[in-house]
């Protein structure tokens, strides 16, 4: 995880230029609100219409980066955004479509069988399986935040997987890129060549994607308290967030 070259991050970010900029989203907790159970974060009228908009002022420079999969990002968002990185990176759509996915390591069954035993000792866990990382989900019991933290890093050095460390959950994944490599790969693909990225995230894993934009010329916008980060900017929140987008649709 880079170092945050700002101690808080607490400016508002100036009003989205859709003709110069590229835009960069993470979904969870950034363009909708986070949920107990992930599962449950369902399509949104308002967040779809923003959505088709912003697609067609900036001429189809929207891209999500997600920690989930293409196919939940898809539902969640009703195929408005092509292109897309999800898990974390570890799998890309570009804007023509193509896929591209890091080759999942055997490790990973062994790893699931150890989390899923994990679990069961704690009502409550939800472990996620995307294919490419294992989920430990935990807001539903956030006492157990230090035992899953050990869990999956014990776990994650046995098999020689990494950890995703995030906001109520930990993950065990397959090493490869991450949302800053998926944004930097992006950027110089048609249609956002030559534009100036903006990256919109909330977590821990924003940060790889917040710093990439700032080296490319743009800027991050972390949503929700201040906090040390990489981006340069802050929205308070999910509301916040999608009321700064839709001013942006009217250039």
């Amino acid at each position: 995880m880079p170092e945050p070259n700002r101690p808080r991050t607490t400016q508002s970010p100036p009003a989205l230029d859709p003709k110069i900029s590229a835009l960069f989203l993470d979904v969870d907790g950034s363009i909708v609100e986070i949920v107990a159970r992930p599962h449950e974060v369902d399509p949104d009228a308002e967040l779809t219409s923003i959505l088709e908009r912003l697609g067609a002022v900036m001429g189809g420079r929207v891209a999500v980066l997600t920690g989930r999969t293409i196919e939940d990002a898809d539902r969640i968002l009703e195929g408005r955004v092509v292109t897309v990185a999800a898990v974390h990176g570890l799998v890309r759509r570009m804007p023509d479509g193509s896929i591209t996915r890091t080759t999942s390591p055997a490790q990973l069954l062994e790893a699931k069988r150890l989390l899923l035993a994990f679990a069961q000792t704690m009502p409550g866990l939800i472990v996620e399986d995307k294919g490419l990382s294992l989920a430990v989900h935990y807001r539903q019991v956030q006492q157990a935040e230090s035992a899953v933290r050990a869990a999956t890093e014990q776990i994650a050095q046995a098999a020689g997987l990494v950890v995703q460390a995030g906001s109520m959950v930990s993950e065990v994944r397959t090493p490869g890129p991450d949302k800053g490599d998926a944004l930097k790969d992006f950027i110089n693909v048609s249609p956002f060549a030559g534009s100036m990225p903006v990256m919109v995230g909330d977590d821990l894993t924003d940060e790889h994607a917040f710093a990439a934009a700032e080296e490319l010329g743009g800027y991050g916008v972390l949503v929700g308290r201040p906090r040390a980060s990489a981006a340069q900017y802050r929205l308070a929140s999910v509301t916040a967030v999608r009321a700064w987008l839709a001013a942006g649709t009217a250039g």
